[in-house]
């Protein structure tokens, strides 16, 4: 990938990459870029090994030279995640056990990208 991105292509790129991990970590992706009105989950995955409904918010960054990718989850992004995760539970009626975890993507291609899983991370 061209080492030149934009803000909107690092973080689609980013999401993709998150989803290729959780792919090889067994999870079923269930939804991508879900939507409602200005909020949105970036994935909603099914953790086959724990069968929890896992919403994920994924932070990709160039580097970490000022900010932990983890860091940018504020408390603002944690209140509109957890609302649309709610809306999302009562639309699809989820009646599994769900959780919140962060991945974050440093890097700017696949072939010098390293990636952090958190889970439970709020």
């Amino acid at each position: 990938m061209n080492q030149i991105l934009n803000h909107i292509d690092l973080g689609e790129w980013g999401e993709m990459v998150a989803i290729d991990y959780l792919k090889e970590k067994n999870y079923y992706i269930m939804s991508h870029d879900w939507r409602l009105k200005h909020k949105d989950i970036d994935i909603i995955a099914f953790d086959n090994s724990t069968k929890e409904v896992v919403f994920v918010e994924v932070k990709t960054r160039r580097n970490n030279v000022f900010l932990e990718p983890e860091e940018a989850v504020t408390y603002q992004k944690i209140k509109n995640i957890k609302s649309a995760a709610n809306a999302y539970i009562h639309y699809y009626k989820v009646s599994q056990d769900i959780r919140f975890d962060i991945i974050a993507v440093i890097g700017t291609d696949d072939t010098n990208v390293q990636i952090r899983h958190t889970e439970n991370a709020f």
